[in-house]
């Protein structure tokens, strides 16, 4: 998607996309050395930046870990870039990446190239870093949606994995009746992002633009069905409402207590590494539809690599961020750190996922995401914002848990909060009813 929204958006805003340098950037000199700084929390990602040093002597990468971009990451990106001390690179995720054009933080790369890389990667991922002619971002990693699920509770319970949406609700009370310390799922009340994908798969459209004016129609009859399902299952108590990525949830996934998790590809080393007493007991399946025989999925996480305002080496950090996002070697690595689904044409085949896993029970499980990544509605579009709009609904489902309204209500609260939001950054707005 190109967002032409967002050219509007940084003119209505008195600016221009993105950073301007004044003049172009000249590559080194044969033999010059160039040294680089880069930003990350990728797993994976320090062996990935080892083998670039060990064969490109001239670019020298330094890493510096922090911590992902929701935890305080971007916090110190913008705290960067406002006091001239930014790195040459940095990790953006997808959603950011327009509220970054709007502080003027990244680079247009398409003057040093950028555009020829283009047929190296997925074209739906290439288009969320470009804006109008430009490209701001190179991709990196996505995270198409499955169903990870307990194949020896499920078998030992007569539970087939639910196929439709009302089949995981059919299943929700299985596993609880089964068991009642055991559930098939949590509902994140702190983790939108999350619940933002469901409405994705959904076939919900938050987001769009017509001339100047963005549209907003989170409260859209497609998220209102995914939020009064949620609160269905919370009202049957069938499902719990912990947070995840959290030691009750971990512990839940070692010990059987949460029985399934509707997430990204990502999520293997997630299982992997916090319930490994757990290998062998699990399987994919694709995610819950709801229209039985349909084939859709949705994304769930993604960033780019993309080049700050102020890098003095701009065609380095260009190589180097093409390098890590399509070198098979460079792949091979981020994919084994559990970094996501990549964005790489060449996709996951010949990589260390293109087998089968005996944690997963011997399934070579990545071919359940490689279809799912084939069947996302690419047409999805992010604002400026959505950190904000996704607080509004973390708020929100919260109180709802707290008994202060519904999950319902909290999505639209948050449409409305997210219109007053855009509007206060001087924005033309419409609900997009």
């Amino acid at each position: 998607m190109t967002l032409a929204a967002t050219a509007l958006l940084i003119s209505a805003c008195g600016g221009s996309s993105g950073s301007k340098d004044p003049a172009l950037q000249e590559p080194a000199k044969p033999g010059e050395k160039v040294d680089l700084r880069f930003w990350s929390w990728v797993p994976g990602v320090d062996k990935a930046v080892d083998k670039w040093n060990a064969t490109h002597p001239d670019i020298h990468v330094k890493l510096e870990k922090i911590p992902a971009g929701s935890s305080g990451g971007y916090a110190k990106m913008r705290a960067a870039l406002k006091s001239g001390n930014a790195p040459d690179l940095a990790q953006v995720e997808y959603q950011e990446i327009p509220s970054f054009l709007l502080d003027k933080g990244l680079v247009n790369l398409s003057p040093y190239g950028a555009d020829k890389a283009r047929s190296k990667f997925v074209d739906w991922q290439w288009q969320q870093g470009v804006f109008g002619s430009a490209v701001y971002a190179i991709p990196q990693a996505s995270g198409p949606m499955g169903l990870f699920y307990r194949a020896d509770l499920f078998k030992k319970w007569g539970i087939e994995p639910p196929a439709t949406w009302d089949e995981f609700a059919q299943a929700a009370q299985k596993v609880h009746d089964a068991d009642p310390k055991a559930y098939i799922s949590t509902f994140p009340p702190g983790n939108s992002a999350w619940f933002t994908a469901l409405a994705w798969q959904a076939g919900a459209k938050w987001f769009g633009v017509n001339g100047d004016t963005w549209s907003v129609n989170i409260d859209s009859p497609q998220t209102l069905k995914v939020a009064a399902f949620w609160d269905d299952l919370r009202t049957k108590k069938v499902i719990k409402t912990e947070p995840d990525f959290a030691n009750g949830w971990y512990k839940d996934l070692q010990s059987g207590g949460i029985t399934s998790w509707v997430s990204a590809q990502w999520g293997d080393a997630i299982i992997s590494g916090n319930a490994p007493k757990t290998s062998g007991k699990w399987a994919v399946a694709p995610m819950p539809q709801w229209t039985k025989g349909a084939n859709v999925s949705a994304n769930w996480g993604g960033s780019s690599t993309a080049v700050l305002k102020g890098a003095q080496h701009i065609p380095e950090a260009l190589k180097f961020a093409e390098w890590l996002n399509t070198d098979p070697a460079s792949v091979d690595l981020l994919l084994q750190g559990g970094y996501g689904w990549p964005a790489s044409a060449d996709g996951y085949k010949g990589s260390s996922l293109d087998k089968p896993s005996p944690f997963f029970g011997g399934q070579k499980y990545n071919e359940v995401f490689a279809q799912a990544d084939k069947s996302i509605d690419n047409s999805w579009k992010w604002i400026p914002t959505i950190d904000a709009t996704y607080q509004h609904l973390n708020d929100g489902f919260q109180a709802a848990l707290a008994g202060k309204g519904s999950f319902v209500s909290a999505v639209k609260q948050a449409q409305q909060q997210t219109v007053e939001d855009l509007k206060q950054k001087g924005l033309k707005v419409s609900t997009g009813k």
